[in-house]
This record gives C-alpha cells, sequence and structure tokens, in this order.
C-alpha cells in the first residue's frame, strides 16, 4: 500500500514541526499561485477562474499519490501554450465546446499518465532527449512571450506560430494602447529589476539568503496588488486599459466532461505529448530537489501522482497541470517538510476563489502579460544551441531543428519533429559505430588505438575494436570494416572482435557474425572474440555461433595476444 500510496510512509511520523513548516510555505506559494494561475488560465484560452480550480484538487491528489515532498503541482507555462494550440484547432475560444475540450484534456492526459505508472513505463520519457527539450522550451518561451505582447500593447492578435504572431501584431501596430504599453512595461522593468537585483541587495543589507531570495519571489504578487489598486483608483478601465473583470467566487462544481468518439480521436496524441512533456519537466524538477535533502523520486508513482492530479484538475473543470519549476523551488526554499504543504496550498486557494475574486476585479491583463512574460523569457536559451553544436553536431541539430520546427509550424508539430529528428540521428550514429584496430602499448596490457598512440601490431594479427552494441542498423558496416581490413592486411591469420563496450548482439548481428566466420574461415582466417560481456556472453550460449567459431573466446585482450603470439617479438 505505501507504494501506491506514498502518504502512508510520511503521514504516522508528521510532527508538530513539520506542521509550522508546511503552513509557512503552504502561506507563501498560495500568495505566489494566484496571479500565477490566473495568468495561465489566459494564457491557456481559458477563463480566468481556471487556473484557480486547476491548482486546489490536483495538488490534494498529488499530496496522495506523488513521490516528492516538495513538488507544487499546478498549471505551468509550455502545458498551458500546448493546451491553448491543440483547443484552438478544435473548437472557438470562449465558447463552451473550447471549455469542454481542455477539461477533456486534462481528463485524457490524466488518464494516460495514470495508465503508464501502473505499467511502469517512466523510461518512455528518456525519448526526449535533453538537446530536444532545450529547443522546445526555448521556442515555447519565445512564443508565449509573443503570444502576450498582445496584452502588453493592448491590440489584438492571435497565432499559434511566431511568424503568425508577429504578422498580426505588425497588421496592430497603429491601435497600440499607449497606456497599456506604459503600465505593462513599467511592470516589466520592475520585475526584471526585483529579479536581478533584490535579493543581492537584501543580502547585501543582511537579509538571510533564504528569505531574500522569498521576497524577491513575491515580485509579481506586488505588481498585481500595486497595479490593481491604481486601475481601481483613477478608473483607469474607463480609459480602455483592459482589466480582468469579474471573476467568479465559490468552488467549482464536480463534473466529468463529456467526451466523444470524435474528441477522443483529436485529442490523443496531443494528449500524449503533454503528458510526456509534463512529466519529463516534473521529474526533473523533483529529482533535483529530492537530491538536495537526500531523498527518493520514483518515476513511475510520479506518473501516478501527476495523472491522479490531472484527473483531479479535469474533475474540478480545469486544464492540464504539472510539477512548475519556480513554485516548487519555492516550496522547497520555504521549508516545506511534506506533501501536506501542498494541500495547505490548496486549502489557500480555495479560500482566495471563495472570498479574494472580487479584489482583482481590477487588474490589468498587461500586468498579466509582464508577470508571463519575464517568467517565460527566463527559459529561452539561445546560447545553448552554440554550446551543444561545439560539443555535438547530432545533438547541436535536433536542439536548432526543434525550436525552428516549433516556432514555424507550432508547439505540437515541432515536439514531433525533435523527437523524429533525435531518433533518426541515433539510429544513424549507431549504423556507423565508432572501432578501431588497436595494438598493445609497450611493455604494458593495454591496447589503444593504432591512429591515436604508439603500439605494437602483428602482421598476422587484427584486433579490431567495437564501440557499440551490435544490431540490425549496424551489420552492414561490421562486415564491410572486417572484409576491408581482410583485403588490407594480405598476412592475416587471426581477426579478434573486441567487445568491451558491445552490450547486446540482436538476431540480426548474431546473422552477420555466423557469416563473418563463415567467410574468414574460408580465407584461412581465424575468428576470435574477447572481452565479452557476462549477459551477452550468456546469449551467445544460446546460439549455434560459439559451436561453429572458428577461433576462441579470450577472458582479455592481452591472453589473446600472447596466445596467438603477438608480435612474436615478446618471445623473440
Amino acid at each position: 500500500m505505501q507504494r501506491y500510496l506514498p502518504f502512508l510512509q510520511w503521514l504516522p511520523g508528521y510532527r508538530r514541526a513539520d506542521l509550522a513548516a508546511d503552513l509557512l510555505a503552504a502561506v507563501i506559494v498560495t500568495v505566489m499561485l494566484i496571479p500565477q494561475s490566473l495568468a495561465y488560465a489566459l494564457l491557456a484560452g481559458l477563463p480566468a477562474e481556471a487556473g484557480l480550480y486547476a491548482s486546489i484538487l490536483p495538488l490534494i491528489a498529488y499530496g496522495l499519490f506523488g513521490s516528492s515532498r516538495t513538488l507544487a503541482v499546478g498549471p505551468v507555462a509550455v502545458v498551458s501554450l500546448m493546451t491553448a494550440a491543440v483547443v484552438g484547432q478544435i473548437a472557438v475560444q470562449g465558447s463552451m465546446g473550447y471549455i469542454n475540450a481542455a477539461i477533456a484534456l486534462a481528463l485524457i492526459s490524466g488518464l494516460m499518465l495514470l495508465g503508464m505508472g501502473l505499467l511502469r513505463l517512466g523510461f518512455v520519457a528518456n525519448f526526449l532527449s535533453h538537446p530536444v527539450m532545450s529547443g522546445f522550451v526555448s521556442a515555447s518561451g519565445l512564443i508565449i512571450a509573443a503570444s502576450q505582447l498582445k496584452h502588453l500593447l493592448g491590440v489584438e492578435a492571435s497565432g499559434d506560430t511566431l511568424l503568425q504572431l508577429a504578422q498580426e501584431l505588425w497588421q496592430s501596430r497603429h491601435n497600440i494602447h499607449a497606456l497599456s504599453l506604459a503600465l505593462g512595461g513599467s511592470c516589466m522593468i520592475f520585475l526584471l529589476l526585483i529579479r536581478r537585483y533584490l535579493k543581492s541587495s537584501l543580502i547585501s543589507l543582511g537579509c538571510a539568503p533564504r528569505l531574500a531570495d522569498l521576497v524577491a519571489r513575491a515580485g509579481p504578487i506586488l505588481a498585481v496588488i500595486g497595479t490593481t489598486s491604481l486601475t481601481a483608483w483613477f478608473n483607469l478601465d474607463a480609459q480602455g486599459l483592459r482589466i480582468l473583470g469579474a471573476v467568479p467566487a465559490g468552488l467549482p462544481a464536480l463534473t466529468a466532461p463529456r467526451i466523444s468518439l470524435a474528441l477522443l480521436e483529436q485529442l490523443w496524441l496531443p494528449a500524449l505529448l503533454i503528458s510526456t512533456i509534463g512529466f519529463v519537466e516534473s521529474v526533473s524538477v523533483a529529482q533535483t530537489l529530492a537530491a538536495k535533502r537526500r531523498q527518493r523520486i520514483d518515476p513511475d508513482q510520479e506518473l501516478i501522482g501527476l495523472g491522479a492530479s490531472n484527473i483531479a484538475s479535469s474533475l474540478s473543470g480545469g486544464f492540464p497541470v504539472t510539477g512548475g519549476f519556480s513554485r516548487s523551488v519555492v516550496n522547497f526554499d520555504a521549508g516545506a517538510a511534506t506533501p501536506a504543504a501542498g494541500a495547505f496550498t490548496a486549502i489557500g486557494i480555495a479560500l482566495a476563489t471563495l472570498f479574494l475574486t472580487p479584489l482583482i476585479f481590477f487588474l490589468p491583463l498587461t500586468v498579466l502579460a509582464a508577470t508571463i512574460m519575464v517568467a517565460v523569457l527566463s527559459l529561452v536559451d539561445l546560447a545553448a544551441i552554440g554550446r551543444t553544436w561545439r560539443y555535438s553536431r547530432h545533438d547541436g541539430l535536433a536542439l536548432l531543428a526543434t525550436l525552428l520546427a516549433t516556432l514555424l509550424a507550432g508547439v505540437t508539430s515541432g515536439v514531433l519533429i525533435g523527437v523524429a529528428l533525435s531518433l533518426l540521428l541515433y539510429l544513424h550514429r549507431t549504423s556507423r559505430p565508432h572501432s578501431a584496430i588497436v595494438g598493445r602499448v609497450p611493455g604494458t596490457e593495454h591496447f589503444r588505438n593504432t591512429e591515436r598512440h604508439a603500439v605494437e601490431t602483428d602482421p598476422a594479427l587484427c584486433i579490431l575494436r567495437i564501440d557499440e552494441g551490435l544490431y540490425f542498423a549496424n551489420t552492414r558496416f561490421l562486415e564491410d570494416r572486417v572484409y576491408a581490413q581482410m583485403a588490407t592486411q594480405q598476412r592475416l591469420q587471426h581477426l579478434i572482435l573486441m567487445c568491451p563496450a558491445v552490450n547486446h548482439i540482436d538476431a540480426s548481428a548474431l546473422e552477420a557474425l555466423e557469416a563473418i566466420n563463415a567467410r574468414l574461415q574460408d580465407a584461412g582466417i581465424q575468428l576470435h572474440l574477447c572481452e565479452v560481456k557476462g549477459p551477452v556472453m550468456d546469449a551467445l550460449r544460446n546460439s549455434d555461433l560459439l559451436q561453429h567459431l572458428s577461433g576462441r573466446v579470450f577472458l582479455s585482450t592481452f591472453q589473446a595476444w600472447q596466445a596467438l603470439g603477438g608480435t612474436r617479438a615478446d618471445g623473440a
């Protein structure tokens, strides 16, 4: 039971000190979450209250089923953008069909995550490589920032790609609302200055680093309070400033979305992408924070926790959620001891939904846009293109392709192209694995690449090191490499395949080895194997290769070198 209900691990030992720490963290995170939730709901194209709804039950559900002690679940920028891009192709923004599709997307995502967790499929997230995620997140950050410019400028603009948004913003350039731009721009400058200088300034004045960091992260709520008060006091909405307006007070009714077969066909693939991306982002944050306290995260249990959170979000009128980086870090830094902090945060947001919504009636949309832009632009890391390209051309190409595809074709197409390109580049790289002819380092038992080191070789002996697992995609390469060496080394009598990096040999590669063995034997050359790993050797024993092998299997390369008379000068 503790495996599937992690709260049974920490609840029996819950102490008064844990309660105090969790309550303090909950207050701080609640203050931060309220403007974030409103902003991300608008980013998803939904009513502002949907963001509050998506921040109540999901926190409680994750506290029951999640394995992280400090992860805070709720709406996040990238998932909100993906929600808007997906649902916008199904229904018109603002319609009941749009809201129902967003809620259905959360339910389908939750069921997928829950099923993956029960089947222990956490490894699926490995198909999203770091370069692909880096390119996708950077591109999404740029698209989100561009999508919020319409609120900052006080104009109408829409689009799923950077080009579409840029075109519509350009066409609306003559309708820029000066007051919206001035207020939003001032808010952005304020938030950037707080983010960059407030923490260091407070520390220099003697404030504790932890407290200084928490105060600096409260910048958005200060901006919200200040600009809302200013707008209400001077009736700035009468001058054309767009405000949030009435947000319904009260808790959402528990209902299930209507899902038809046609809607399911439209949503299942986007739901899978959103689920996978949300899981990768969430588990990365959870593992980072857990490591600081020497705690353990179970990826499969995280799938269950996130699945339960999304199902809870859908039942309460929310949209897809995942673990957020900024709110989780604040929760951690505020001293949250257990997932009960999330439950207390949910209570705080529920109380805000009941009693505080009238206070945000005059909240300017340009201020919410500014808070989103400052938050997401910190995710943009264009310098990663150069760093990754210098280290690996394949990974650099995957990053760049994902970034450009997301910017030009949209978030769904971008991540699909990135994953497909990563897999193709992996197949291309492993289909031509690194290999080397090695020789003995004089006076030692070590063997190194003949092209990199001064080593001893023997004209009757060839040691070919393969630095990759052998499977169907690289069998042709292996055969060509061996046959080319046969033609080059005319006095060859023994060919040794050195296999310290070969972790598996599939059926296609086994057949290729049998063909190589037969052809070498016809040419009077013996095939030997050395440094074969135990699991690979176990598999070979279940085949006919070892019975027909013309040579021997050696434990080490040096053993093969001695047994086959390497350089013959050793004993001459």
